[in-house]
């Protein structure tokens, strides 16, 4: 893995970015996972500094250059209904760019902007296993949380559903919503396989397992 950081005037390799992230905890995994809640619960408990992926879309998709992340240049161009109503889900799981790894180089110089002896904590979906293993200085560094499709549900209902928000602009929100509930399952079990294949941590995400629960179990595998 190279990186290319004009900071740094060139590129930097997958040795580099192991030493110079050692310090950098990784929580990746499904949407509606607890991701955030648990990555803020422990920078909380322990003292790190939190950089969740979420917070900074809207700034990396401004950042961002067409040739560098064409698929996301593609994604700003369609109204809404091509996005989420007009799409096969397998469609949609395919050409959506942050599942594609676009602009994760810019999440690695955010990153590097971080002062090393501040313990840093990355959490969201954008975390994805084959571009976060190779810059690993530990394998105890990152874990994922894979939601079954029962806890999903549950967790959006908790939050008051997604029609309330951006899905009620297009014109068939139910089938928008379907849509992406359907690419968000796939991209889980995309998640699991290449987890598995790359022989990193995972950790499902049930009704059974209470939220304290989780947090505990991530922690200790963090060795915090």
């Amino acid at each position: 893995m190279l990186l290319r950081s004009e900071e740094q005037g060139g590129t930097i390799d997958a040795a580099t970015l192991r030493e110079q992230l050692r310090h950098v905890y990784w929580i990746g995994g499904g949407s509606c996972a607890g991701k955030s809640t648990i990555a803020r619960r422990i920078a909380d408990q322990h003292g790190l500094h939190l950089y969740a992926t979420d917070d900074v879309m809207a700034e990396h998709s401004r950042r961002s250059k067409p040739a560098d992340c064409p698929l996301l240049h593609e994604f700003i161009a369609m109204d809404i209904n091509d996005r989420w109503v007009n799409r096969s889900p397998t469609t949609m799981l395919d050409t959506f760019h942050w599942f594609r790894g676009e602009g994760f180089n810019m999440i690695i110089e955010d990153l590097l902007r971080i002062p090393t002896n501040h313990r840093v904590i990355v959490e969201g979906f954008r975390i994805l296993p084959h571009l976060v293993k190779p810059i690993l200085s530990t394998t105890d560094h990152a874990v994922w949380l894979l939601p079954s499709p029962e806890f999903r549900q549950a967790t959006i209902e908790r939050r008051g559903g997604w029609t309330s928000g951006f899905l009620a602009k297009t014109s068939n929100p139910e089938r928008a919503l379907q849509n992406l509930l359907e690419r968000d399952r796939m991209f889980t079990d995309r998640l699991r396989k290449e987890v598995e294949g790359l022989e990193l941590r995972a950790i499902p995400a049930s009704a059974a397992m209470a939220e304290d629960d989780s947090v505990d179990v991530v922690t200790t595998i963090f060795g915090l």
